[in-house]
């Protein structure tokens, strides 16, 4: 497909329309936290809490969150022979994302070969190319197993208190449960998707039906499960959901063949391509998975989509299908052309045109009503939001009982005792489902419950006043013996989060086993080390997805102008493959160069 410039100019005057219909002067602040009247929204169903003693004592290593970032710490730490570890999550068990998220049918939208950690080390095989919920969460308690990292867990534990002892040299940590005890290091990765948001809809607290988040998924009210059992006590009831991001993409379907009538409330359209899911071939993954396999499979993926020298592509997803298009776009432009920016900026707008084009003609070909699939096309460019990925969702609205309520940008205008208003009509309901989301704009100790105080009182928030400040995105100055587990200001590779939580997590069990190796009590990144990394980091193009011409969301801060800070939300200026070699490099030079041990 070869869209024309004038196709194209109506294109980007339409995008920026639909844009601009959704622009909101209260940007982040339109979510409303769960507190007061609205805290029961965070109460766990799945797990009972159970009394327990606190905790007194002192651990080696304590890590805050048990999905996959302490999951694959404590597991890099337990081959480094540090077994000393204890987990502290507010959920009832490990899993993190997985562990909340349990409505139907939740998946990865990543390739589970490529996104399940440790599958090589625990020998399992996905059964399919994305792997349901259930199946997530059995591996995460795999892990949680085989590297007897539940023997010092603490669960449904809210950390509450996070302070550097300079005297003792070591972590003070206090915890809602009455826990008082110490860790040596300590290290942090709480993700950013489990506080979960409701929108901030006057008359939310109104509404005399029932209602619930869709990561707090009520089976006692549905019915079904999350392997997939019918919701069968909907087969009478009006159902409203709010939200048609990724969540809701996922379980509209279920919630179309269950309800009597399901309305699904839109304020802006997903990105709906192919998944093409398949089962897992015993056969075909006992020949593949050689030695080595799961981190070929990450690199390959990762070249794949960054621009990289590869023959192959492994996984063979959306992700990697629109960088393949980007590369044939660039690959055509004349060789004196390839370098300029303005000519690549081009070839990879057209590609994204031609793309976005075929998604929206697909929603023509799967939906019978004409009215219905114009209001599910997007009209903005793909890496706007985050993409999905889909068999069975459009396809729902084809269903007598599915309702798709297009708010023309505006989102629900009100909740009343009986329903909602949208578009000046009210809609009577018995059960109000909240597809909206998890906290990401917020501030860091909204998001992760408490502050971390470092040296000389020093609060990570003040620290980070002006920007993130790192080395690697793992330690930063001021805060000896902690670390942290996530993506930005190293490879901050987003379409896979996992990969940048095993290279961490590597690099930070290798740390801590030369600190006790060589008997240094404390572990920092000098100041001039961690400021040449941020000027190193300064020198890249900067964020590269959602950026203020896209439609609002969490991508572009809601559309409102980032903070002065925000420019340091960035990843290693040559990408995240290059970003990925070189800390293999760095730490396997054991000097662990910017790093001071005492």
């Amino acid at each position: 497909m070869t869209i024309s410039t004038v196709k194209k100019d109506q294109l980007k005057q339409k995008y920026a329309e639909e844009r601009d219909k959704r622009l909101r002067a209260d940007g982040n602040e339109q979510y409303l936290e769960l507190k007061g009247q609205l805290s029961h929204y965070l109460e766990d169903p799945y797990v009972e809490v159970k009394a327990r003693e606190p905790k007194n004592d002192h651990v080696t290593v304590a890590f805050i969150g048990g999905g996959f970032a302490g999951l694959v710490t404590g597991a890099r730490l337990a081959e480094q022979d540090i077994t000393d570890v204890r987990i502290l999550d507010k959920g009832g068990d490990f899993g993190g994302t997985w562990y909340w998220n349990r409505y139907p049918g939740a998946m990865c939208d990543t390739a589970s070969f490529v996104y399940m950690p440790l599958l090589e080390e625990t020998g399992h095989m996905p059964s399919e190319k994305y792997t349901h919920a259930p199946e997530i969460l059995s591996h995460c308690q795999r892990i949680g197993h085989q590297y007897h990292l539940y023997d010092k867990a603490l669960f449904h534990t809210q950390v509450t208190h996070l302070k550097w002892d300079e005297g003792n040299s070591r972590w003070s940590i206090k915890t809602n449960r009455g826990d008082d005890f110490t860790a040596q290091f300590v290290a942090i990765g709480t993700g950013p998707l489990h506080i979960p948001k409701l929108p901030g809809i006057p008359g939310l607290e109104d509404f005399k039906g029932h209602s619930f988040h869709t990561s707090r998924w009520d089976y006692d009210y549905t019915g079904g499960n999350p392997d997939g059992a019918p919701l069968d006590n909907l087969k009478d009831k009006r159902v409203a959901i709010i939200g048609t991001g990724a969540t809701s993409v996922q379980c509209v379907p279920a919630l179309a063949e269950g309800c009597k009538t399901l309305y699904v409330c839109q304020r802006t359209p997903s990105s709906v391509d192919v998944r093409a899911n398949k089962n897992t071939d015993p056969e075909w993954f006992k020949e593949m998975a050689t030695e080595g396999w799961q981190k070929r499979w990450l690199e390959n993926f990762t070249l794949n989509q960054t621009g990289g020298a590869v023959e192959e592509d492994l996984v063979q997803d959306g992700w990697t299908d629109l960088a393949r298009r980007v590369r044939s776009k660039i690959n055509e432009l004349p060789p004196e052309d390839r370098g300029n920016p303005l000519k690549m900026l081009a070839a990879y707008e057209d590609s994204d045109f031609e793309k976005m084009e075929e998604i929206r003609n697909r929603v023509d070909t799967l939906v019978g009503d004409e009215q219905t699939a114009q209001d599910l096309k997007a009209w903005y460019r793909q890496l706007c939001k985050r993409p999905c990925f889909h068999d069975e969702y459009l396809q729902a609205f084809n269903e007598a009982s599915a309702i798709l309520l297009d708010t023309e940008g505006q989102g629900v205008e009100r909740i009343t005792e009986k329903g909602f208003v949208v578009l000046g009509k009210e809609y009577e309901v018995d059960c109000i489902i909240y597809a909206s989301g998890f906290e990401v704009g917020t501030t860091l100790v909204r998001r992760t419950g408490f502050e971390t105080i470092g040296r000389d009182g020093l609060s990570l928030s003040n620290y980070w006043e002006e920007g993130m400040k790192s080395i690697h995105g793992i330690n930063v100055h001021n805060f000896p013996n902690a670390f942290f587990v996530q993506p930005t200001q190293g490879a901050n590779l987003i379409s896979n989060i996992p990969h940048n939580i095993v290279e961490s997590s590597q690099t930070i069990a290798m740390m801590i086993k030369h600190a006790i190796d060589n008997k240094a009590k404390t572990i920092e990144v000098s100041k001039q080390a961690e400021k040449d990394w941020v000027d190193l980091l300064l020198t890249g193009a900067g964020m590269m997805l959602g950026s203020l011409d896209c439609t609002p969301g969490y991508y572009n801060n809601e559309g409102q102008a980032p903070s002065p800070a925000s420019k340091l939300n960035v990843g290693y200026p040559a990408g995240a493959a290059a970003y990925f070699k070189y800390i293999d490099e760095w730490r396997n030079t054991g000097d662990f160069k910017g790093i001071e041990f005492s």
